[in-house]
């Protein structure tokens, strides 16, 4: 079933819009952004509710979802390519919803961590299957371009979500924050249920086999192309999940902004969405290796430039300083995670559950893990989180001369 209309179908009513189809695989990927970000601002009244007086372990309550979403993504692949998308995005869903509810009621900080961790196990489902139903219609740098207007979505959401978590927090507490991703998630299952076509073709579904399973496996982890850019996709989203951890401590613990802070989080976020944009439109101009390669260097570079000024002014740079900086920073990440995860799925056509689920459970997996490190090293300065920066974008420049056998930038 299509459902990207043409001069045939236009009048079909079972097909779907192209602009719907964008939007809804948008809301399913921006879930994952609001249960991530929507409770930054909370992190501090989230401690002092259940007792938590290490301020650096506020961070697991960012940490424990990272952790679920990205190692349950592994098993939603080979049932996705068994069963199809539909039931295992339904599926997923539901779990999600379980432990979103769960969480507004939970009596200890240990007990939220759990919550936290079944909701990214159940939203997993939501990150491999709007990219498998992605890559089931699309190729190349037409691949490339959906999924930078849906990653523009995605990356939009931090500029709302900290501040619709700052507005519920305004009138109520984090639990109320709770009781807004259950609507959200409930949003999401409504409106796929009863408008997402089911994308793969029965000829294509495979056997729920230990054999076929570990064939699939095989064939995206021996892929010199697909597992060098899937690692450094995890090393790139490390940086950028350590930042996310820390934001809270760094606007309100070096630069004292207060409670405000989500406006200057939002701003940031603001041009990594922008950039996003402006890769769907530039990505089949400037070609994919050469505008995410550039963007990696320059990213890689800026961070360099910032450890060194952070060092020079004695742990932190002047606030002015410090936001334009990310600011830049951003921009360059914003042309990277959608072109090297088309440059990743590429090869893995014959297998896009599978390979969806191995690139996200390693890319979100390993990025949270790495992200944690980072955010838990964090001592007052920003020399942590700035090292982090630099040692994991060159880690992801290594992995891509290695995927490229030492060429950059080319066709």
């Amino acid at each position: 079933m299509s459902f990207v209309l043409t001069a045939d179908d236009r009048r079909d009513p079972a097909v779907l819009p192209y602009f719907e189809f964008v939007a809804m695989i948008a809301l399913l990927m921006a879930l994952n952004a609001a249960a991530i970000d929507v409770y930054i601002p909370a992190l501090q009244d989230i401690g002092s509710a259940l007792g938590v007086t290490d301020e650096n372990k506020r961070q697991f309550v960012i940490t424990a979802y990272v952790i679920g979403f990205g190692g349950a993504q592994i098993f939603y692949g080979p049932l996705s390519d068994r069963f199809g998308r539909r039931p295992v995005l339904f599926a997923g869903l539901g779990i999600y919803l379980l432990g979103a509810v769960a969480a507004v009621f939970v009596p200890t900080f240990e007990a939220l961590l759990l919550t936290r961790l079944v909701q990214g196990i159940g939203a997993a489902a939501t990150r491999v299957i709007a990219t498998s139903v992605v890559r089931d219609r699309f190729a190349g740098a037409r691949m490339a371009s959906v999924m930078s207007l849906v990653m523009m979505v995605f990356m939009v959401m931090p500029v709302f979500a900290p501040n619709i978590g700052s507005a519920v927090l305004y009138f109520g507490d984090w639990r109320e924050l709770s009781g807004f991703m259950v609507l959200f998630g409930l949003v999401a299952l409504v409106w796929s249920w009863a408008r997402l076509p089911e994308t793969l073709n029965p000829a294509d579904r495979r056997e729920l086999r230990i054999r076929p399973v570990f064939e699939a496996f095989r064939l995206v982890l021996t892929n010199r192309i697909a597992a060098c850019y899937t690692l450094a996709m995890a090393a790139f989203f490390g940086a950028l999940f350590a930042f996310i951890g820390q934001a809270e401590q760094i606007y309100t613990g070096i630069y004292n902004v207060g409670p405000h802070f989500t406006i200057y989080f939002s701003l940031v976020a603001v041009f990594m969405a922008a950039s996003s944009f402006a890769n769907s439109r530039l990505v089949a101009r400037l070609g994919v290796k050469r505008l995410s390669h550039g963007a990696l260097i320059g990213f890689t570079t800026i961070a360099a430039i910032h450890l060194a000024l952070a060092i020079v002014f004695g742990g932190a740079t002047p606030f002015p300083v410090f936001l334009t900086l990310f600011i830049v920073m951003m921009c360059f990440f914003g042309f990277v995670p959608t072109n090297f995860n088309a440059m990743a799925m590429e090869p893995l056509g014959r297998v896009a559950g599978v390979g969806s689920s191995v690139l996200g459970a390693a890319q979100t997996l390993g990025g949270g893990l790495l992200g944690g490190a980072v955010g838990y090293l964090y001592n007052g300065t920003l020399i942590p989180l700035l090292s982090g920066f630099v040692g994991l974008a060159l880690v992801s420049v290594i992995c891509v001369l290695v995927a490229e056998r030492g060429r950059l930038f080319g066709a």
